[in-house]
């Protein structure tokens, strides 16, 4: 699996689909968070999946391992392709939501964990959270709990990739959002952050991409460039 997945961070479902309409008969993998899916609600999962694409639906999910559990359940049941809880929630919660979905009857949802937000740096992950060590640290932790819960893979920046898939496996999913092209390297609300081609070379399975795409004065012409820079002649 490698592929670019485009953020639908659109206030309703007016914008995200005007959005989608200007990418042509381009069916992308597209991610759904919490702003577009708490505004429109399980309709808008249905009405993606309608229109031919791969969902990673992101809420970034964190409670009690039961309440985890059903939540899990409720949002494989919409047909979404990846789903992700937070690695911090301990390896009970993470194995909660890996078991909602082994018995599915039909292809089950990936189950991925967040390990630090593409927003946490060193400073603040040190002194406001009180983790101590370094991100990379941190972020390989989280990773191996999730391994060890059974999940598929994990959230991480394009940074951590590589470290990642040295010390699990190839075989352990890595998703990475902080994806800017090469002439903006404005972090934004994003610290750990690099550019398609690198995230290429440092073995991100998929890249996750907003602003660079949806905000590009041609978005498809934006789209086409990361998946060329990403992707190179791969063509799934």
């Amino acid at each position: 699996m490698k592929d670019v997945v485009i953020a639908l961070d659109f206030q309703g479902k007016e914008q995200a689909f005007a959005f989608l309409g200007r990418l042509g008969s381009a069916r992308p993998f597209v991610k759904v968070g919490m702003e577009l899916f708490y505004a429109e609600g399980p309709g808008i999962i249905r009405e993606l999946k309608e229109r031919g694409h791969k969902i990673f639906l992101d809420l970034k999910l964190h409670d009690i391992p039961n309440t985890v559990r059903g939540a899990v359940r409720s949002v494989a049941s919409l047909g979404v392709d990846i789903v992700n809880v937070h690695a911090s929630g301990g390896i009970a919660m993470m194995t909660a939501a890996r078991e909602a979905v082994e018995n599915a009857a039909e292809g089950r949802p990936r189950i991925i964990a967040v390990t630090q937000l593409t927003s946490t740096g060193q400073e603040t992950m040190n002194l406001q959270l009180l983790i101590p060590g370094s991100v990379e640290k941190a972020v390989l932790h989280y990773a191996r709990n999730a391994e060890k819960a059974g999940l598929d893979g994990v959230v991480c920046s394009p940074l951590e990739a590589a470290l990642i898939k040295r010390e699990i496996g190839p075989h352990f999913l890595c998703v990475t959002p902080g994806i800017r092209f090469a002439e903006n390297q404005k972090p934004d609300d994003q610290v750990r952050i690099t550019t398609p081609a690198l995230a290429a070379r440092d073995e991100s399975d998929l890249i996750v991409v907003g602003r660079p795409i949806t905000a590009a004065p041609d978005p498809l012409e934006a789209y086409l460039r990361c998946r060329k820079e990403f992707m190179g002649g791969i063509d799934e």
